[in-house]
């Protein structure tokens, strides 16, 4: 499942991770560490939400 940064609208997508961020593909959102933040406006993983296509 993907999430969605409400702030900025950034779709984590686990098939591709974020690399840059430390996080490598096939990780699950729940599986990202709690300190991990939005690779495009820095906001935390609590503000993300469940995003369907």
């Amino acid at each position: 499942m993907k999430y969605i940064c409400v702030p900025c609208g950034y779709i984590y997508d686990p098939a591709l991770g974020d690399v840059d961020g430390g996080i490598a593909p096939g990780t699950a959102f729940e599986d990202i560490p709690d300190n991990w933040i939005c690779p495009v406006c820095g906001v935390s993983k609590e503000l993300f939400e469940p995003y369907e296509e």
